[in-house]
């Protein structure tokens, strides 16, 4: 099975591709679509559409698995974050491939054990799982990573429970 990670943003869209055989999870790809302040804002949400596209077409996942958006403050940034969420999802939903979503304490559970695990541990935790020589970087690649590999260790039987409807 392959799986795309995505850690959604406006300014950042960072991603990570694994390949599952068992319980051996290696990685692909990983890396970020980004934009630029220059840009007009449906400028940037056409590039994060685009480049999803680029990356599902290119990779041929069988799973896209996400991480659910969470923030405690800044509204106008929510909204905008939660606008390129939503072209991602859109460019993925056209590909025709189950999308699931899973949130952050989901994702720091699956990779280190710890649901309330730093943003350390969980980059080491990416760099271990997957046999790299270093942390990915930038920090939405290894968060993206981090994703994939929630997804791949929830099990077949209880990727439904998390599939988006």
């Amino acid at each position: 099975m392959r799986v795309l990670g995505l850690d959604p943003g406006y300014a950042i869209l960072g991603y990570g591709i694994v390949d599952v055989s068992g319980s051996r999870i290696s990685v692909v790809d990983y890396g970020t679509v980004e934009t630029t302040p220059q840009q007009t804002f449906p400028e940037r949400l056409e590039r994060l559409y685009l480049g999803t596209r680029q990356l599902v077409e290119l990779f041929r996942p069988d799973a896209i698995a996400f991480e659910e958006l969470f923030f405690a403050r800044n509204t106008t940034t929510a909204l905008k974050v939660a606008s390129g969420r939503g072209v991602i999802m859109l460019a993925a939903q056209q590909s025709g491939v189950g999308l699931f979503e899973y949130t952050p304490m989901q994702i720091k559970l699956a990779v280190t054990g710890n649901g309330h695990a730093d943003k350390v541990q969980m980059q080491e935790m990416v760099r271990l799982l997957l046999g790299l020589k270093v942390i990915p970087r930038p920090d939405d690649a290894a968060d993206a990573l981090g994703v994939a590999i929630c997804h791949a260790s929830v099990g077949e039987a209880a990727q439904e429970e998390f599939l988006i409807k």
